[in-house]
């Protein structure tokens, strides 16, 4: 039988350095990631050290200023680093993109002198991070949070729970959106908050359909005391602050999609091309023909729609309505891919001898996290439309 072994998803990089990044990050995926990824995620195990590794080789802070220890990459690069990440273990390459996504408001909109503080453990010091925004009683309704941070001389204290928080009891440090102020989303302010800060705890992690090697927990701030000096952009900016990061992060989400539905799709190739019945290979059998053709054409589609919202970004250019598209195809697409390999696989896909049954229950979640795709189709219809009638 012909080999039909995966092969590496060809791309069109920028620069030589690109390239070697991929080659790099290839190099890990394979030989620290993948091999554990199955064992790991079944025992519910963060693989931490992994994240130290990660960090010490620069891909923690890959988007950002080498200023403060960043890679200075491209989002284009950088996402496609992330996909790589993804298509290996999504526990880790959702790992990364959340914590680009809690650096990002000291990164863009912090002081020079807090940038210069704390950058440098954020982006290459080891330090993992969590973003703050969603709460028990206000997901998709953001702007109605209600943890609060009350001024006292110097210092905020920050009173409420988080809710949600990946990462949530293992970060370093937690970026936190609190109300100082009115009603609505121009109350809000952002700050940065020590993982061992006073006050500061984690609920046991969620009990969750996949992805049980990534922590996902509530996290309560009972008076947490941070100085005013750890308070990222101006009182009440907060918020502008956390959908800034969001259009980001969303596009890391599709990323991730796109790694994982690459994955479904190599395996189903392989499986298929080893399984005979009625004496060929199943992969000869048109109707699964067709079946992979779909899946391989809905992943370029989606692979191709988030690097056009990436090379907007780097441009300087719009990018919100993009990346909500991005966000709202890949995971979508990661849902019907992760289905279908399954189904190609039979009885041996519903059994967890073989990751498809994970793919498919991993990608449940990047339908839901950092805005729900019915949230997605929101944000598309007001760039096309206007907001809705009051």
């Amino acid at each position: 039988m012909p080999d039909r072994a995966p092969q590496p998803v060809d791309r069109q990089l920028p620069t030589d350095e690109a390239r070697d990044l991929i080659s790099l990050v290839r190099d890990i995926a394979q030989r620290e990631i993948a091999p554990r990824a199955a064992e790991e995620e079944d025992a519910g195990r963060f693989p931490r050290e992994l994240f130290t590794l990660l960090s010490e080789s620069g891909l923690l802070g890959l988007p950002y200023d080498p200023e403060y220890g960043g890679g200075d990459q491209p989002y284009e690069v950088y996402l496609q680093v992330l996909e790589e990440l993804a298509a290996a273990r999504l526990t880790v390459g959702l790992g990364v993109s959340v914590h680009t996504l809690a650096s990002y408001a000291l990164a863009a909109y912090g002081a020079k002198e807090q940038q210069a503080e704390h950058l440098p453990a954020m982006l290459g010091g080891g330090l993992l991070g969590a973003y703050c925004l969603s709460e028990p009683a206000s997901g998709s309704d953001a702007a109605s949070l209600r943890t609060k941070a009350v001024r006292d001389g110097d210092d905020w204290v920050i009173t409420g729970t988080k809710a949600w928080i990946t990462h949530g009891g293992i970060a370093d440090f937690y970026t936190v959106m609190a109300r100082t102020g009115e009603e609505g989303p121009r109350g809000i302010t952002a700050f940065l908050v020590p993982g061992d800060a006073e006050g500061l705890s984690a609920a046991a992690p969620e009990k969750k359909m996949g992805m049980k090697g990534s922590p996902t927990a509530q996290v309560h701030l009972d008076g947490v005391r941070v100085p005013d000096r750890r308070r990222i952009g101006e009182e009440g900016q907060g918020f502008a602050i956390a959908l800034s990061a969001l259009d980001g992060g969303r596009l890391g989400i599709a990323a991730c999609a796109i790694g994982l539905a690459q994955a479904a799709l190599d395996e189903a190739l392989g499986y298929a091309a080893e399984r005979r019945q009625f004496g060929k290979p199943i992969a000869d059998f048109q109707g699964l023909r067709f079946m992979l053709a779909d899946m391989a054409t809905q992943i370029e589609a989606g692979r191709a729609l988030y690097l056009a919202a990436a090379r907007l970004r780097d441009a300087g250019r719009p990018f919100a309505k993009q990346a909500a598209m991005a966000k709202l195809h890949c995971t979508d697409t990661a849902m019907r891919v992760t289905t279908d390999a399954v189904q190609i696989l039979g009885g041996y896909g519903y059994t967890a001898d073989f990751p498809a049954e994970r793919y498919m229950r991993e990608a449940k979640v990047l339908q839901i996290v950092e805005g729900t795709n019915q949230i997605q189709r929101m944000v598309i219809a007001r760039h096309l439309a206007g907001p809705e009638s009051r």
